[in-house]
């Protein structure tokens, strides 16, 4: 179901429109995710965890 909501159709009528959407479409597609998620986390206990959601 989710793929359809991607399947598009596109209609281009100006050539130059056509080359740049072709263009980008290569350029994003050899451009490989180079970005690198550091996350900061800490190690909590039961306890901790509980007083966290006592105040809720």
């Amino acid at each position: 179901m989710a793929t359809k909501s991607i399947l598009k159709n596109v209609n281009i009528k100006d050539r130059k429109l056509g080359k740049n959407f072709v263009d980008t479409l290569e350029t994003a597609y050899d451009k490989k995710n180079t970005k690198e998620l550091k996350l900061k986390y800490k190690t909590i206990k039961k306890e901790e965890v509980k007083d966290l959601f006592r105040g809720l």
